[in-house]
């Protein structure tokens, strides 16, 4: 449909920083037999097809049950490019964790929210291996529309901070006044809930999958992930 990368989830039972259809679509993937080694398999078959860039995003107690290393490794065998991890702290990561992901060359991307600190933000750009994630707004996924003067102060102020990393803004981003607005102070937008729910009522996922990214995007060459 012409996205230009694809954030992948790793279905959890606790996914703290998603909101109900993400919960929702999780809970139903796990009931369906999901698992982090189908999950792996599937991906090696997209990669036979598709060289666009994968990040999967999940929550760190997976990544321990599974293993690190072994997860991390098994990560970059499959073809995946990056991970998205909002419960792994920094120190843990700087401390235990940032040699292995660079030795699998897995980038690594990091969240800030209007309440980082300028401090936090500048040690998170330059930890980052890839793109920072800007949550929008202090809420979990899927849990607004619009965006208000108080978020577009927000990301004035993080333009303003010149950082090395590019930045995707995420969280209540669902549609073409969202998306558009959202591109023009970053580099581009991630939107997870509304795609699901458009998937939840659809009958043919290709063509609504292919609508969704037309209605989003309306032809503006920006990133949408």
């Amino acid at each position: 449909a012409g996205v230009d990368l694809i954030e992948i989830g790793m279905p959890y039972s606790d996914p703290l920083a998603d909101g109900p259809t993400i919960q929702e679509s999780g809970t139903q993937a796990i009931k369906n037999g999901m698992t982090l080694d189908l999950l792996f398999q599937q991906i090696e078959e997209v990669r036979q097809h598709s060289e666009i860039p994968l990040v999967m995003m999940g929550y760190f107690n997976q990544v321990m049950q599974y293993g690190e290393e072994k997860f991390f490794k098994r990560v970059a065998e499959v073809g995946v490019d990056g991970l998205i991890l909002p419960d792994l702290p920094i120190f843990e990561y700087e401390t235990f964790y940032k040699d292995i992901l660079e030795a699998n060359d897995l980038t690594i991307s990091f969240l800030i929210t209007p309440q980082t600190s300028e401090e936090r933000i500048r040690k998170i750009d330059a930890l980052t291996r890839g793109f920072i994630y800007m949550v929008s707004n202090s809420s979990i996924t899927g849990a607004k529309t619009g965006i208000s003067e108080a978020q577009l102060a927000y990301f004035n102020r993080i333009n303003d901070m010149q950082l090395d990393n590019p930045r995707l803004i995420g969280f209540g981003i669902s549609n073409y006044e969202t998306f558009r607005t959202a591109c023009k102070y970053s580099n581009g937008a991630i939107i997870g809930s509304a795609f699901i729910r458009t998937l939840a009522k659809a009958k043919d996922i290709r063509q609504a999958t292919l609508d969704f990214v037309k209605m989003v995007r309306e032809d503006v060459q920006i990133p949408v992930v």
